[in-house]
């Protein structure tokens, strides 16, 4: 018996090669002589750079940028074994969890950081560039990102933006000067993994679905929805490019559209560009069984987060999936119509999220084991 083991993390908790090995813990425990084959994934957030450095042989490479704050931090980015192809989590340098629950604002925060990786990617002489989208604790529109390479922003009276764009100052933008840009963009192709598909501005833009996790109160959503909206405005008409109704371009704080607009970017499913470079449709064929999951299986997930991006391609190879996740909050059964034929929640009874966090990797082996025996039952009625 093949099974593959492909979880994304649990955020906060444990790393997808953590999961994958405890999980396997406790199926051998039922099954020691199974094949298994472990795949920790990710679809563009926490993990990506290590999950792709692993599997392809690269390595990661050092970088001190500015944070989310404008201050320094110790950041990375990663650089596939095939020497040309660089990865960048823009939560690394411009993250959520960089930003003290005290400061949490979005006004002031800024993915200047992200940019001085690209920056530093780009001088390591790497001609593709794959950017992870989650975990974003800004909302500047990829202004920051765009000053960073080079890219001038002029305010109302036409003078220079000198101070690190953020989404405050995002929405003094009056004109927009591309001819500094990093010259060796040219020659990238720049490809966004993203989990989402919220557009720029609007009722499902990223300032009224998101700013509010990043600690913006009504007022705060409503500017910076605005900055977004004009932003947009000038993109289109100082660059020829439409981004507000482009989906997936309101990702981490509109880092999506920004990309479109500065750097001539591709938005794709997270999972589906990490599928295709392990490899994975060819990897499967002849397994038995797929397990795969995330932190919380919720409504987004069924906006082509990693469950939902795996299954898909194992039901095209006619391959069952089980998808377990530390907590289960879904309103529909659309998971099942999607390939996804069981879904389980690693905990066996309630538990606060703090207990369970603390106790992971122990749920999760019990998972395993109860995977199994449910694979062991199924094989004795088959007999029968």
């Amino acid at each position: 018996m093949k099974i593959i083991i492909a979880p994304d993390s649990f955020k906060g908790s444990m790393t997808a090669q953590q999961i994958s090995e405890t999980l396997t813990m406790g199926m051998k425990s039922v099954f020691p002589e199974a094949d298994y084959i472990q795949i920790p994934v990710a679809d563009g957030g926490e993990g990506t750079v290590k999950t792709l450095v692993n599997i392809t042989g690269g390595k990661i490479i050092p970088a001190k940028v500015s944070g989310p704050m404008g201050r320094s931090v110790d950041a990375y980015y990663g650089i596939l074994g095939d020497q040309q192809t660089a990865v960048i989590e823009m939560a690394v340098a411009s993250g959520i969890t960089m930003v003290k629950k005290e400061e949490r604002n979005p006004l002031y925060t800024t993915t200047y950081g992200t940019g001085e990786l690209i920056r530093h990617a780009l001088d390591q002489g790497i001609r593709k560039m794959m950017i992870g989208l989650g975990g974003s604790g800004t909302n500047d529109g990829g202004t920051g990102m765009a000053q960073a390479l080079g890219i001038q922003f002029f305010d109302k009276k036409d003078q220079l933006i000198q101070d690190k764009m953020n989404g405050y100052l995002m929405g003094q933008v009056q004109r927009i000067n591309m001819s500094s840009l990093h010259p060796k963009i040219k020659g990238c192709e720049v490809m966004v993994a993203c989990d989402v598909d919220n557009l720029f501005s609007g009722p499902n833009g990223a300032a009224r679905i998101y700013a509010p996790q990043k600690g913006a109160d009504p007022e705060v959503v409503r500017i910076l929805d605005d900055h977004l909206n004009r932003l947009a405005f000038i993109i289109k008409r100082d660059l020829g490019i439409s981004i507000n109704q482009l989906a997936g371009a309101g990702a981490a704080g509109g880092l999506g559209g920004g990309l479109v607009a500065f750097l001539n970017a591709k938005l794709q499913r997270g999972i589906e560009i990490i599928l295709k470079h392990i490899n994975f449709e060819n990897t499967i064929r002849d397994a038995d069984l797929i397990i795969t999951g995330e932190g919380k299986i919720d409504e987004t997930t069924l906006r082509g987060k990693t469950p939902l991006g795996i299954a898909r391609m194992a039901s095209r190879c006619n391959i069952p999936v089980i998808a377990i996740a530390g907590e289960v909050a879904l309103t529909s059964d659309q998971i099942y119509n999607e390939g996804v034929d069981l879904l389980l929640s690693i905990t066996n009874g309630p538990i606060s999220e703090t207990s369970a966090m603390a106790h992971a990797p122990e749920l999760v082996r019990r998972c395993g084991e109860r995977v199994a025996r449910l694979i062991k039952m199924g094989q004795r009625l088959k007999k029968q």
